[in-house]
């Protein structure tokens, strides 16, 4: 390879005669101009094969990540587990991918304790899987106390090499509420904003869904347990209105109700990043959000059976009951 370099030939025709890659033949040379014969005699030292670690090793560091905490913190780190145990951090990183262990991370949950929870369960999810016929099924609720804020600095915009820059403390511009109903069979919003969410705006609010929704036909409400919807003047109301049914959620099952992600669309896609100078911007950006959507809007597809569900929930209960009776 050096000689043929030496008799004037490139790079890629040296590569050609001897069967070799290119990028290969430009590596040996530039270690020949550096470091002469030498360079050529040996190939360069490479990292070795990774040690295999003792399985008692292995088990140790499981058994420490489920079972016990480091001194001054609330979960192990990569760092201060493998200074506890006298291994790299990467070797705790590969056994913890290995098993399935992520202490860094934490996810929260909340079982509901109401009574009714599973002929409550069973209802709504009923009307997702196998709604009525000549109905509409309306998921409802309010987003209350949306923040107009606005940064007290103005932010840098995107460029190539740099992310949007926004500065952490805010200006506050008032708030508003907003009542949104989304319908589960085409995903579709009627939205508005209001400055309260009493049950004065929930009325206004079923009265606005009943001048958008056909005469002709029964609509379900889906909402949650906040007092505002079962105040006496809703009930009154809804005598007035026979063609409206209520479908109450369990307690501490927001989840249930499909009209959160539109919500936490709405938080991500135009209320996070945005900076309002008052609640006239706030709620024009909030309206201008929902005509979009409703530009080409597409169901949340719900798929998870009630019984399903229950299981899951009923498994949830017996480990906490574990956990709470050690």
């Amino acid at each position: 390879m050096i000689l043929l370099a030496a008799d004037g030939l490139e790079n890629k025709k040296i590569a050609v005669r001897l069967g070799q890659d290119p990028g290969k033949v430009g590596r040996w040379r530039q270690r020949y101009v550096q470091m002469g014969l030498a360079g050529i005699l040996k190939d360069k030292t490479r990292r070795g094969r990774i040690a295999p670690i003792a399985a008692s090793m292995r088990s140790r560091i499981v058994k420490l990540t489920l079972t016990a905490k480091p001194t001054g913190a609330t979960h192990w780190s990569r760092k201060s587990l493998a200074k506890e145990v006298g291994v790299s951090p990467s070797t705790v990183g590969r056994i913890w991918a290995a098993n399935g262990l992520k202490p860094h991370r934490i996810k929260t949950f909340k079982l509901s304790k109401d009574k009714r929870f599973e002929e409550k369960l069973e209802d709504i999810v009923g009307l997702y899987l196998s709604p009525p016929e000549h109905a509409i099924v309306l998921s409802c609720d309010e987003k209350g106390q949306i923040q107009a804020l606005d940064r007290t600095q103005p932010g840098l915009p995107l460029k190539k090499g740099r992310c949007q820059t926004m500065t952490h403390d805010y200006k506050r511009n008032g708030t508003t509420s907003l009542f949104a109903a989304m319908n589960t069979a085409d995903g579709s919003v009627i939205g508005t904003c209001m400055n309260k969410h009493r049950h004065q705006e929930w009325l206004r609010f079923l009265n606005l869904l009943s001048r958008s929704t056909p005469a002709d036909k029964e609509i379900h409400i889906i909402c949650d347990n906040y007092a505002t919807h079962k105040h006496e003047k809703v009930k009154a109301w809804q005598k007035r209105n026979p063609r409206f049914h209520f479908h109450f959620t369990p307690t501490s099952a927001s989840w249930l109700n499909m009209v959160e992600r539109f919500f936490r669309d709405l938080t991500m896609n135009s209320l996070r990043r945005g900076a309002f100078r008052s609640v006239a911007e706030l709620t024009h950006a909030i309206e201008e959000h929902i005509t979009h959507h409703n530009a080409d809007p597409k169901p949340f597809v719900w798929t998870a059976a009630a019984s399903d569900i229950l299981e899951k929930v009923k498994r949830g209960r017996k480990n906490l009951h574990k956990v709470q009776s050690a």
